[in-house]
């Protein structure tokens, strides 16, 4: 049996840029995509924080340390700039696989910069 985890997590991204007119779908600045190690083209899901928008979209690149979280075409109506989203890389895995498994979890100040990184969510009292 296969589970489909989470691979990895941008948290608390901010949206810098919703170019509605502009092809391809969510451009990140290529720092953050290798810190997360999500691929250009690569589906990722958004969450949008402010509006409670959950969708389905690809990666591409954005400028190097732009800091970059830009929404295109579609996805522009799906946030606006400054919106809180949390950006998500799932993977199938094997019962094995999953015994050793932790993603990569990487957290991000207002400006997006990296502020910490992670390899488990705490757990959540009650």
């Amino acid at each position: 049996m296969q589970r489909v985890m989470l691979r990895g997590k941008l948290h608390q991204a901010r949206v810098t840029h919703a170019e509605l007119n502009y092809e391809g779908s969510c451009a990140i600045d290529q720092d953050l995509l290798d810190a997360v190690n999500i691929r250009e083209y690569e589906q990722i899901d958004i969450y949008n924080i402010e509006n409670g928008e959950r969708f389905h979209t690809y990666a591409i690149s954005g400028e190097r340390g732009s800091k970059m979280i830009s929404l295109n075409g579609a996805a522009a109506r799906k946030a606006a700039v400054g919106d809180r989203i949390i950006i998500c890389a799932y993977a199938p895995m094997s019962e094995q696989q999953i015994e050793q498994y932790h993603p990569s979890l990487v957290y991000l100040d207002v400006d997006n910069n990296i502020v910490r990184t992670s390899k488990n969510i705490p757990l959540q009292l009650a």
